[in-house]
C-alpha cells in the first residue's frame, strides 16, 4: 500500500483547491460589483434624462 504513503501531490492539490477556491469567489464579487455599477449607471441616466426633460 505505498500509494497511500505517497503524499507528493497532497501539497500541490492544496494550493490548486485554494487557487481555484479563490478565483470562484473573485467572479462572483466581480458580477456583484458589475450589477451594481450597471444599476448605478442607469439610476443616474434616468435623472438625467428627467432633468433634460424638465427643462
Amino acid at each position: 500500500m505505498s500509494f497511500i504513503k505517497d503524499e507528493n501531490g497532497q501539497g500541490m492539490l492544496e494550493y490548486v483547491l485554494i487557487i481555484a477556491l479563490v478565483a470562484v469567489v473573485a467572479i462572483v464579487a466581480l458580477i456583484a460589483v458589475r450589477t451594481v455599477l450597471k444599476n448605478k449607471n442607469q439610476q443616474i441616466s434616468n435623472q438625467m434624462n428627467a432633468a433634460d426633460a424638465a427643462d
